[in-house]
């Protein structure tokens, strides 16, 4: 699986569109387009530093939630 194939399944996978999805990463929408359709190489590390967020926010909401049932 290759960078834009990665970035796909990550924006999908927060249920975010195209657009929300940059604004929420400060990234041009032109940006993310051209990654998307291939027409631009994104940095690997760029990937993982959003995966790493997306996934450090999901924890915290996760544990937000645990402690509102307790």
């Amino acid at each position: 699986m290759d960078c834009r194939e990665r970035l796909l399944e990550l924006r999908k996978s927060t249920g975010m569109n195209r657009k929300e999805f940059t604004e929420y990463f400060g990234i041009p929408y032109r940006t993310m387009q051209d990654w998307e359709l291939g027409n631009r190489q994104m940095p690997e590390y760029l990937l993982r530093l959003m995966a790493y967020k997306v996934g450090i926010e999901r924890m915290t909401k996760e544990c937000e939630l645990q402690k509102g049932e307790k």
